[in-house]
């Protein structure tokens, strides 16, 4: 059965005369749906946001958050070469413990998107930080027993990983329109500015401490700073809803698209984070050179974040996800297989982390403008359901590959299967974005 989504509205005055609707107002989203009641409210909810105000709190807020949920699962590369290095698994297994934990921000998605309209952004954050510090800790008892790190690095992180990022990729919507691209690509450039300090954190602790004292540190880090900035996040309007899902919304040929974009634009996206530490070893570089490139790989992310931000507010969101995959995928297949020595790695890092990031700073945005922000939060939760594929199949196919051609000590030739798989799933979304450009009444070169 279809539901719908609300959003509370309130009567605006100034003056003492009532804000009315400018029917002639730009609309944000590139497309049009007038018999929309959900989108309408959208607009309307749109016409008044402060752009800015206590919006920008709230966007520094989500970006503390994002620092620590998305720095830690970009880290796993790091602790998973110490693992290998101990014997405590093999590059697959790990991947694949690692891939847990992202899986379950889908598989949870429309769960915790149910979640944060019952008790709200502020507790649904705290809730996922707590989830986060407690994984760090519990995990620093498991890291000689791959099943407890499956569980402690696994499921408990991914729960903590799917309430921050619902909370974050749903709540600073609702403070901006004009400028959500931007808003948007500030927050998840917390998450990269994270992950490059992470990683640079994690390898000195290891090195210097050991694994177990590392993940302690980072969880004791994660609970200090992270409880303080989730408490700060609330919504600026209620949001009410019937249900998790709108099946209508599977009708709607965009919506497909974008669902399809991501179910496919996801299995890429984590295979470069979790090898290029390995690689890098495979290569000779020293551990703490691997660790720098991930390092340099997790801050080009972040740059790329707050310049695909700002080009969604310029040139549209769905023309900057094209570019953003587009570059994902060449770098992958013709920069990532010469990259014999450090200098060539050093740049595929850059321009592939650069890329990767403007995916996850795009895709809220262009739901938000497309579907309405009332309906963010489901719409949100519906589509990252579908990339559970990826996030949980991504990296672990590329290890397998890595394994039947030669295993991760092997260099380059053990390597190209996976980049050539990695790199043509990016091109395949670039292609279903192709397709998403021709709904658009913009045209395939027009503003999306």
């Amino acid at each position: 059965m279809s539901t719908t989504t609300s959003i509370q509205l309130t009567n605006l005055q100034q003056n003492g005369h009532v804000i009315q609707r400018d029917s002639q107002r730009q609309d944000t989203s590139p497309y049009h749906s007038d018999s929309d009641p959900v989108l309408e409210a959208s607009r309307l909810a749109d016409s008044t946001v402060p752009e800015g105000g206590y919006g920008w709190v709230v966007v520094i807020c989500c970006a503390t958050v994002t620092w620590w949920f998305v720095g830690t699962s970009y880290s796993w590369g790091i602790i998973q070469n110490a693992l290998v290095s101990e014997g405590t698994g093999s590059p697959a297994t790990l991947a694949f413990v690692g891939s847990v934990s992202t899986g379950l921000i889908s598989a949870l998605a429309i769960i915790n998107g149910r979640v944060i309209r019952w008790i709200g952004s502020r507790n649904t954050a705290l809730l996922g930080v707590t989830f986060l510090g407690l994984s760090d800790i519990t995990s620093s008892f498991s890291v000689k027993n791959v099943t407890g790190m499956f569980f402690t690095s696994g499921v408990l992180l991914g729960v903590g990983l799917s309430l921050c990022f619902m909370t974050v990729s749903v709540t600073p919507a609702q403070y901006f329109s004009r400028r959500r691209g931007l808003a948007n690509g500030i927050v998840y450039a917390g998450g990269g500015l994270g992950g490059a300090v992470t990683s640079y954190g994690l390898e000195a602790l290891i090195q210097h401490f050991g694994a177990t004292w590392a993940y302690r540190i980072l969880g004791i880090a994660t609970l200090v700073t992270g409880l303080p900035a989730a408490w700060f996040i609330r919504e600026r309007t209620p949001i009410r809803t019937s249900g998790m899902v709108e099946w209508g919304l599977f009708k709607d040929t965009r919506f497909m698209l974008v669902f399809l974009v991501g179910a496919i634009g996801t299995f890429p996206l984590f295979v470069p984070p979790f090898f290029i530490p390995l690689y890098s070893r495979s290569i000779g570089l020293s551990s703490s050179t691997g660790a720098s490139l991930l390092a340099g790989f997790n801050f080009s992310s972040a740059v790329g974040r707050i310049i695909c931000g700002l080009l969604c507010d310029k040139l549209g969101p769905v023309n900057t996800l094209f570019f953003s995959l587009i570059l994902t995928a060449l770098s992958i297949l013709a920069l990532w297989p010469t990259s014999t020595t450090l200098a060539p790695l050093a740049v595929f890092v850059v321009i592939n982390g650069a890329s990767n990031g403007g995916f996850f700073s795009t895709m809220p945005t262009i739901v938000g403008n497309t579907f309405g922000s009332a309906r963010v939060s489901v719409a949100m939760g519906m589509i990252v359901t579908g990339w559970v594929g990826g996030y949980l199949l991504g990296a672990p196919i590329a290890g397998l590959l890595l394994q039947k051609y030669g295993g991760a000590d092997n260099g380059l030739e053990a390597y190209r299967p996976a980049m050539f798989y990695a790199g043509s799933l990016a091109l395949a979304a670039a292609g279903l974005v192709i397709m998403l450009k021709f709904k658009s009444p913009n045209g395939i070169i027009g503003r999306g």
